[in-house]
């Protein structure tokens, strides 16, 4: 029997061009890149060189970039980080009702924690309404995060409309694009990320 497998979203064959590209650094160059040896400064190198395009790719400051060991360490690390912030264990929240498990869950904690959210439910056709976020915005918000694009549907959901409104109440917008970008332009300025 062939086997075709269709979930590229969750996992995919990696491409041979960034094999031959990280080739080195998986054989020899595999220094620490916070050691300051030879091998500690060449994958230093390499890990800037891979920041600022990155960061170029989506439209931020290299210094802005944090790399993590996937989406869901870089979802709780923005939840969680945004959230405690101000050094409070109090605060509200705001959601969709079909993020991925990595903020879902994280919320659902961070409410044993004190804090406290609103799961905006999305529309017939997977969409949030950025009305109903706007809506369920309180006095003590302090993030608002939906993603780009719905891991299990491929809805694409109102970003840059969600960011402005998060933007104009000052309110962090947190937004998960891993399953967005590479195919979608991701610019976070435009996007009010």
């Amino acid at each position: 029997m062939k086997r075709v497998y269709l979930d590229h979203n969750a996992t995919t064959p990696l491409d041979p061009r960034v094999f031959e590209a990280m080739r080195p650094y998986m054989t020899g160059a595999f220094g620490n890149a916070s050691s300051p040896h030879s091998y500690g400064r060449l994958a230093k190198h390499a890990l800037e060189e891979s920041r600022e395009i990155i960061a170029r790719g989506i439209g931020c400051r290299p210094e802005e970039m944090v790399f993590t060991s996937g989406g869901t360490e870089a979802d709780n690390l923005a939840v969680r980080g945004i959230a405690y912030h101000k050094g409070e264990r109090k605060g509200h929240i705001i959601t969709s009702s079909i993020e991925h498990h990595a903020v879902l869950k994280t919320c659902a904690a961070l409410e044993k924690e004190g804090f406290s959210a609103t799961y905006v439910p999305v529309d017939s056709q997977g969409s949030v309404d950025p009305h109903e976020v706007d809506k369920a915005i309180r006095k003590d918000t302090v993030l608002i995060s939906v993603m780009f694009a719905n891991n299990e549907t491929g809805v694409i959901q109102p970003v840059a409309e969600l960011g402005r409104i998060a933007r104009e109440y000052g309110i962090p917008f947190h937004c998960d694009a891993v399953q967005a970008v590479g195919k979608q332009e991701i610019r976070v300025e435009d996007l009010n990320i």
